[in-house]
């Protein structure tokens, strides 16, 4: 996966995410339940992509 398209998934991740919180009203706590999904499945998206998530899921304690 190239760096622009990470970076452009980026980007329209974070300009949906701006137009829901600025244009659909919900209670705030929704909104911020579903801030914080969206940042958490980026991230485990981003370690996807960087293949980040294959070696955290070979440590073994």
């Amino acid at each position: 996966m190239s760096l622009v398209t990470i970076l452009l998934v980026l980007i329209v991740v974070g300009v949906l995410l701006w137009l829901v919180n600025s244009f659909i009203p919900m209670d705030r706590k929704i909104k911020s339940i579903l801030n914080i999904l969206v940042v958490i499945l980026v991230i485990i998206w981003l370690l996807n992509a960087f293949g980040l998530l294959d070696s955290l899921a070979n440590i073994t304690v």
